[in-house]
């Protein structure tokens, strides 16, 4: 998705806008509809992403933000979303972490194994904050065509899926 940059410099995450010039829009949603045009589920799916490719969106974060509650309802996930920009830390690394975890009262941290490396384990000690490491196994599930492709997008379990979706990812 094109987005704004050219003399902008570093811009907040919050700040990046999306560039509607060109037709990349409606490229991307012939794309989708192609590419899943024999997806069990696509025809559930298909307002929303029509939506989604036609809606103006200023900023990117509006359009994440709006993708992740339509997955989050379709995948039945209910926890609540924080915004870090919300937060108002302005820590950084391991101390940023130690601090959105005090400020959201959370007694423990989980974080996938890899990032193990690039975290100072004694902050999370200090602060009396558990740390659990996790390696992840993408779930495995019906795909359209031949042998099974990970890490794609969710919108790929959700469109071959359906009301499963759910409980594949947590039985994974």
């Amino acid at each position: 998705m094109p987005v704004w940059k050219k003399g902008l410099g570093l811009q907040k995450v919050r700040e990046v806008r999306i560039c509607h010039e060109g037709r990349w829009a409606k490229k991307h949603l012939e794309s989708v509809i192609t590419a899943y045009r024999k997806a069990p589920y696509l025809s559930e799916h298909l307002e929303f992403l029509e939506k989604i490719f036609s809606e103006k969106n200023e900023t990117l974060m509006g359009l994440n933000l709006a993708v992740i509650d339509y997955l989050m309802k379709a995948l039945e996930i209910q926890t609540r979303v924080v915004l870090l920009s919300d937060l108002h830390v302005p820590s950084t690394g391991s101390r940023r972490l130690v601090d959105i975890c005090k400020k959201l009262g959370a007694g423990q941290f989980i974080a996938q194994a890899p990032a193990k490396k690039f975290i100072d384990e004694k902050l999370f000690w200090d602060a009396g904050i558990e740390l659990t490491y996790f390696t992840s196994r993408p779930p495995i599930y019906p795909q359209l065509w031949g042998d099974f492709i990970f890490n794609l997008s969710v919108f790929d379990l959700v469109l071959n899926c359906g009301p499963k979706a759910h409980d594949i990812l947590v039985n994974s």
